[in-house]
């Protein structure tokens, strides 16, 4: 067996969520630690979470090939984690 074990908690997986983006309600799937990340974010930019979930979707939008909401989400997550 390797040397990796599981996350604090355990493994979870996703919950969905209803947020309204530009007026529109939507639900979101992310796993419990992507709602932890994205609410610390939100509070990091002073920015309801809603606010900071409408402007990650206007730049997923905006791309070439634009992937699911909760994709774009994840990958957003992953990439300021990465320049910590």
């Amino acid at each position: 067996m390797s040397g990796i074990a599981a996350p604090p908690g355990g493994f979870a997986g996703p919950v969905k969520r209803s947020v309204t983006i530009a007026g529109h309600p939507t639900s979101i799937s992310l796993e419990p630690v992507f709602w932890q990340a994205l609410e610390q974010a939100a509070h990091a930019h002073a920015l309801p979470l809603s606010a900071l979930i409408a402007e990650i979707d206007a730049v997923r939008i905006a791309a070439p090939d634009p992937p699911n909401l909760a994709s774009a989400i994840r990958s957003w997550l992953f990439e300021i984690a990465l320049r910590q």
